[in-house]
């Protein structure tokens, strides 16, 4: 058995997702408690406006519990397991909801619990989680007679730390860019063994088509050639933050691209080539897909949709930030808006020659060309700006808390 889980907030997104049924053949809602609301996405914005009398940004805990496909759980057996990993996070009593899923013949179950102590007016402390998860979940895997999963933090008795698996974020970025973190790890880790200084393994990756940028919340970062962004430290098999840091040393992070200025040197390398722009779907594009939600929410308040003037703050972002992007790879991206990429263009231009009072169709087809190249690479630029942007406030909340 496997627990996963933290805190988070923005409720409406959350109670949508988790009854959504994006790749599952089965989306079953299990139990809705301590809540007025009848149906689920409803039920996860009540307990999310719990924390309108405090500070708590994410007053929300959402969890999975994941057994093998052979280990299903009886409904008796799962309102066990909720009711015993509520009681290790200190949860027992809090409003929840449980949804099961079911993919390609495996079950998992989300509960997503409320934070806020009513009482208290204050949030339930989230720490040691991963701790507590793997606690519960051996100890339901020897009441249940289920077969044991090797954990990173309860029982190891002698046995080696297991290996980390891929995030969900890191998952879906791998069915975006088709790079798995397999594959870049291989290729990194071989980079780092064939140098022995920062500079040499920096150019070691540019050669590669990587970028090395510095990271928002970790020192250096790497963009992939499809701009999947991976930390440096997790795609080198067996070195640890240290040795990064310690390799690293001759190198200056103030003088390595940000994050959204690396992702704009892979867009511009892209264009360059000939290639498609790699496009970084939203969380909110992926539950797209065209199933109906379960029979038990009817009339539900979806809440979910993009804020209207979004694209606007995206251009405005990309216009303040788009001479500081530019900045070391002028050359590069001048090249893909003048439209100068490997690929011919449909319609070219004509010699040059004397000035006509007309101008040729040819002409303006290219330019319009030109301008949609412009205006969809503002947008990009304006997405990752956004971001950076958010990231920057969020550090700043946490400082001031």
């Amino acid at each position: 058995m496997i627990i996963k889980g933290k805190s988070r907030g923005n409720g409406a997104q959350l109670g949508q997702y988790v009854i959504t049924p994006l790749e599952n053949e089965r989306v079953e809602v299990f139990e809705i408690h301590g809540v007025a609301a009848t149906n689920v996405p409803d039920a996860v914005i009540e307990m999310d406006a719990l924390a309108a009398g405090t500070r708590c940004e994410n007053p929300l805990y959402h969890a999975s519990i994941n057994t093998r496909a052979r280990e299903r759980m009886s409904d008796e057996q799962r309102r066990r397991a909720i009711e015993r990993l509520a009681e290790e996070l200190g949860f027992s009593g809090q409003p929840y909801v449980a949804v099961i899923h079911e993919k390609k013949g495996r079950e998992h179950c989300h509960v997503v619990w409320a934070r806020i102590d009513i009482e208290k007016m204050r949030a339930i402390s989230d720490s040691n989680n991963y701790l507590k998860h793997e606690i519960v979940a051996r100890e339901l895997e020897r009441e249940f007679g289920h077969e044991r999963v090797q954990g990173a933090h309860a029982e190891r008795e002698g046995k080696p730390r297991p290996k980390r698996t891929p995030s969900r974020a890191e998952m879906l970025q791998t069915k975006q860019t088709g790079l798995s973190t397999q594959q870049v790890t291989e290729q990194v880790t071989q980079l780092w063994r064939s140098t022995d200084n920062g500079k040499s393994f920096a150019a070691a990756l540019s050669d590669a088509g990587y970028v090395l940028a510095r990271g928002d919340r970790r020192d250096f970062v790497i963009i992939d050639p499809k701009c999947g962004t991976h930390s440096l430290a997790r795609r080198i098999d067996g070195a640890r933050v240290r040795d990064v840091r310690e390799r690293m040393a001759d190198l200056d992070p103030s003088e390595l691209p940000s994050v959204a200025q690396a992702k704009a040197i892979q867009r511009a390398r892209q264009i360059e080539r000939g290639e498609g722009v790699s496009y970084e779907a939203s969380p909110a594009a992926t539950r797209d897909t065209g199933r109906k939600a379960p029979e038990a929410d009817h009339g539900r308040s979806h809440g979910t949709h993009e804020k209207p003037g979004a694209e606007a703050r995206a251009l405005d972002g990309a216009t303040k930030g788009i001479s500081s992007i530019f900045d070391g790879i002028a050359s590069i991206f001048e090249r893909g808006l003048s439209g100068d990429t490997n690929e011919p263009d449909p319609q070219p231009a004509p010699e040059p020659g004397p000035r006509e009072p007309e101008v040729e169709p040819s002409v303006l087809a290219n330019e319009e060309q030109k301008t949609k190249r412009r205006q969809e690479l503002a947008r990009e630029f304006g997405r990752d700006l956004e971001d950076e942007r958010d990231a920057e406030s969020e550090r700043e909340r946490r400082r001031l808390r």
